[in-house]
């Protein structure tokens, strides 16, 4: 049976910090989920498998064919389709064996059946579009959906995926959770996505402490985090109350040594026992104190060991805090109103025709539809960036707008000059309070914005935004999800899920838009859209 085995496998950065240390992982023909914080070394430990990187210490050990489908497509765009598939020589001898030129090494040499398995191949991603079509006639959605296609091709005994349906509408996420319900070899699988994480038989999660495998896919992952969750905080509670009670312990026993050396002393005083008594109950109460501090001394490092392993077992994931000040948006207020709106960019049709859109009070909108709809510009002409060809734009509120690179922070500035600047007239404490609520405490809101990972960044935009004292009523949102890991996503959905203005957001995880609790979805791309 196909198999990869990792023994004591380690990684460093060039500049040493280590990123995974001492795994011992095996996996079989099934379907793997790798999951964990950003930067605990997941598109790593594939880069790892392929070879492109060399482990630090410790083993790899690969029984069979593997294959990898990276984040991003690197290929001539120029090139055809048939190039994701390994296919393109075998077609042209196809094509030279019907054009009667080929000899006859070359006929005994062809694949007969190729055309007919490329145009199923292609049709099951939803491309029935010939095989030897220019890489440039699709969208990035559609050269990632063919590039998985063409990595299924080869059947590998193992499929590597890193983050597959990033980018990814709707249809293409369904399009690959079905592919990669029928395969039937191996996977290993990097995703943020829950929905595909679902269709795994297994999640590894990858932490600060190494790897851990659970049977099952998501749901049954998350019961089994919540009852090692729960069993944990029991044990940690176990383990304060014993140090607690070892300090009481050690406390009681060092007063009740201090009573009877006093009471020894005031007897030594009144001259009631010999001087040679005096000396040796003195030297016993020292070596009785030695032995007792000794004694405390062991059992409070046992408690502390105790408490640092349970500690330990507790990876902290702090939760943003409900109590954001209030917009004040009134239910009844026109938030925003689009009326027959057309637009598009210099050349080309227009990407969005006779749209209107009205949005009332405190309104959840989801904004849906495969890629190349017209939903980033629509929330461009919301935002004032673009300008419609034709049609009004009212927005009656104040907004602000979160873009995939939270372009609303400076990058040179750290998260709290970024607070004031936004803020002006907050005092430095409300700046901190408001951070803080959002997981930025002390040191860490003088981070600079441009270090930060992708879910810190859209953390800190919300802190300056929603943090403020006075809110603004609209918040736009274009794909918030992408990149981030999933411990960000639910800190991202906690903040927007206790904000009480209206949101207009642009997304194609269905968890996410529920979990922030979407009222109405407009889908683009049908009918008068």
């Amino acid at each position: 049976m196909p198999s990869i085995t990792l023994a004591n496998l380690s990684w460093s950065t060039p500049d040493g910090r280590a990123v995974l240390s001492n795994l011992d992982l095996q996996f079989q023909p099934e379907r793997t989920g790798i999951v964990g914080r950003n930067g605990v070394g997941k598109s790593t430990l594939l880069r790892l498998l392929t070879g492109e990187l060399a482990p630090a210490d410790g083993h790899i050990a690969i029984d069979g064919r593997i294959a990898m489908l990276r984040q991003t497509v690197q290929v001539d765009a120029a090139a055809p389709i048939a190039d994701l598939f390994g296919a393109t020589d075998g077609l042209a001898l196809l094509r030279k064996a019907e054009a009667g030129t080929a000899t006859a090494d070359e006929l005994a040499r062809a694949d007969w059946t190729l055309d007919a398995r490329l145009d199923a191949a292609l049709a099951a991603i939803g491309l029935p579009v010939p095989a030897d079509t220019p890489l440039a006639q699709l969208s990035g959605g559609q050269r990632t959906r063919a590039a998985l296609a063409g990595t299924m091709f080869a059947a590998p005994d193992f499929l590597l995926l890193d983050e597959p349906t990033n980018n990814l509408d709707r249809e293409g996420r369904a399009i690959v959770r079905q592919l990669l319900r029928g395969w039937r070899g191996g996977a290993i699988v990097v995703s943020h996505d829950r929905e595909l994480l679902e269709e795994m038989d297994a999640i590894v999660e990858l932490s600060g402490t190494g790897a851990a495998r659970y049977g099952g896919g998501w749901s049954a992952y998350q019961r089994r985090k919540a009852i090692e969750q729960a069993a944990a905080e029991a044990e940690l509670a176990g383990a304060e109350k014993r140090i607690d009670a070892a300090r009481r312990q050690a406390q009681a026993a060092h007063e009740k040594q201090d009573r009877r050396d006093k009471r020894g002393r005031a007897k030594a005083a009144r001259g009631d026992m010999p001087q040679i008594l005096t000396g040796a109950l003195k030297r016993r109460a020292e070596e009785t104190r030695a032995a007792a501090s000794r004694h405390a001394d062991r059992q409070r490092a046992d408690a502390e060991t105790e408490l640092a392993a349970a500690r330990a077992r507790i990876e902290t994931v702090d939760p943003l805090s409900a109590g954001l000040p209030s917009t004040g948006l009134s239910p009844s207020r026109t938030v925003l109103a689009l009326d027959r709106i057309t637009a598009g960019y210099n050349a080309g049709p227009p990407v969005i025709q006779n749209l209107s859109l009205t949005v009332t009070g405190p309104e959840r909108i989801a904004i849906i539809g495969p890629n190349g709809s017209g939903k980033s510009t629509l929330i461009a002409l919301v935002a004032g960036t673009l300008a419609p060809w034709a049609g009004q734009i009212r927005v009656g509120v104040p907004f602000a707008l979160f873009d995939q690179r939270v372009s609303l922070l400076d990058p040179a500035r750290s998260i709290a000059a970024n607070f004031l600047a936004r803020n002006p007239g907050t005092t430095n404490n409300q700046c901190r309070a408001a951070l803080a609520r959002f997981g930025f405490r002390a040191d860490a809101a003088d981070r600079i914005a441009g270090t930060l990972s992708g879910g810190q960044l859209l953390r800190a935009g919300l802190a300056c935004v929603l943090g403020a004292p006075q809110p603004p009523q609209l918040l736009l949102l274009d794909e918030p999800g992408n990149h981030l890991d999933i411990d960000s996503l639910a800190a991202i959905e906690s903040g927007l899920a206790a904000y009480d203005g209206a949101l207009l957001v642009v997304s194609h995880d269905r968890m996410f838009l529920e979990a922030i609790g979407i009222d109405r979805t407009v889908e683009l791309g049908v009918g008068d859209a």
